[in-house]
């Protein structure tokens, strides 16, 4: 077992400081990936831990030993690197490339034995590399060339293995394959990785922890589920994103939401009844087409109360899992009232948001064009004992409209906003969460 200490380190190119008061641990076993934007110290960080690049402030330890007061022989025996690219000039089999990994274990003008034969062997095997070990490493395509690296690494039997960028020049087959190999690694020999991303999803599928770099100062560490969140995304790359977790992998998974530039702002404001999940794409393609949204009841944690946040959509909001009380049913009824239109989503009816569609009837009544967007039976996503089949009746009786698709509810909407400017231009008031 293993720890490595980066005790409040500091680094810099010349005048240009790089990285900020940098401190942390990883123990054997532990897979930490890094994570920022370009410039952010990425780089830099494995760069000053690998002894390339010594930081002018603060230190390194493995164990209790600082790193640059050590051997480069002794760090070699317990620390390996795969950069993001290494160019071979010369016409070095990947055999003999892989071998270059035994140099630390072996004493100076010593060739290699069968040990160290049988160890690049079997790292190359790991690494499906062993097909060409008699091929000049300088024939190879990027990918293969960086499963060479990657075995030479293994080859050199280290404990801790650094890795900028390891899946770079490979495609998604072999990105897969070589994170689970590094994976594996890290869980049956307990190696210590670190590795540099730009993917967050590869990033939270196979790191235990992440660190977020920004201008060279972490922003946020700790284990994935707890530091990979919208918020830390926000403030580390300025990207709105929706993070969640993968129904058949376990782990966490990032949507970033791009932002388009709105020609014009619509004057219709739209009030949506949705819920679990059924809203979200709604609402991010209502704002992309320049209209006001709103959204209401939702229960907090609902995954279209979630992106409500994210995209900064005005909710009358709940408590998670409870029924609908009525000071929420009443100030939803007052968003509504302030709603040009009223889209009722596909969403699942229950006894516990059933007022939800009371407030639809209400607010057709009082006229309020309302729309609703349908997907399938009505019946397969009412649990009410058939009250919400019932009340979507009466409501399509009354004068609701039915769409099918969002791009059938955007042509209509366009139609109606079309209409109303002509008609009678609508103000566009300020929207007030509540």
């Amino acid at each position: 077992m293993v720890t490595l200490t980066i005790d409040g380190i500091d680094c810099s190119y010349g005048s240009v400081d790089v990285l900020k008061d940098v401190g942390f641990a990883v123990e054997s076993g532990q897979f930490l990936g890094v994570l920022g934007p370009n410039g952010s110290g990425k780089t830099t960080l494995l760069k000053s831990i690998s002894r390339v690049l010594k930081p002018q402030k603060g230190a390194i330890f493995i164990g209790d030993e600082n790193v640059y007061k050590m051997k480069t022989v002794d760090v070699a025996k317990q620390m390996a690197v795969v950069p993001q690219s290494t160019p071979v000039s010369f016409d070095f089999t990947a055999l003999e490339v892989v071998l270059m990994g035994r140099n630390p274990h072996m004493a100076r003008f010593k060739m290699e034995g069968k040990k160290d034969l049988d160890i690049a062997k079997n790292s190359m095997q790991l690494t499906r590399t062993w097909e060409f070990a008699d091929r000049p490493v300088n024939e190879l395509s990027g990918g293969e060339s960086q499963r060479v690296i990657i075995a030479r690494a293994l080859t050199q039997e280290p404990q801790i293995l650094l890795l900028d960028e390891p899946t770079t020049h490979l495609d998604i087959s072999n990105q897969l394959e070589i994170m689970d190999l590094i994976k594996h690694l890290c869980e049956t020999k307990k190696l210590l990785i670190i590795a540099v991303f730009h993917d967050f999803n590869l990033a939270a599928r196979y790191c235990d922890s992440i660190i977020l770099l920004n201008d060279g100062k972490i922003v946020a560490i700790g284990k994935m589920n707890d530091t990979l969140t919208s918020e830390n995304v926000k403030k580390v790359f300025n990207v709105d994103t929706i993070v969640k977790k993968h129904p058949i992998t376990g782990s966490l998974y990032v949507i970033p939401i791009s932002r388009p530039i709105i020609q014009k702002q619509k004057s219709l404001l739209v009030h949506l009844i949705c819920g679990g999940g059924t809203g979200s794409t709604v609402m991010k393609t209502l704002l992309d087409e320049g209209y006001r949204v709103t959204a209401g009841v939702l229960n907090l944690l609902d995954t279209d109360q979630e992106t409500a946040q994210l995209l900064s959509v005005p909710t009358t909001n709940d408590a998670p899992f409870s029924p609908i009380t009525d000071e929420a049913h009443k100030a939803n009824l007052q968003m509504i009232s302030k709603a040009n239109v009223l889209v009722v989503t596909p969403t699942q009816f229950g006894e516990g948001n059933l007022r939800n569609l009371e407030a639809a009837e209400t607010a057709l009544k009082e006229g309020t064009p309302t729309i609703l967007l349908e997907n399938g039976p009505t019946e397969e996503r009412d649990f009410t004992k058939g009250k919400a089949t019932k009340y979507l009746t009466k409501l399509k009786n009354n004068g609701a409209i039915t769409v099918k698709s969002i791009s059938e509810l955007v042509t209509f909407l366009d139609n109606l906003e079309t209409k109303h400017n002509k008609e009678s231009p609508l103000t566009t008031e300020p929207i007030t969460r509540f």
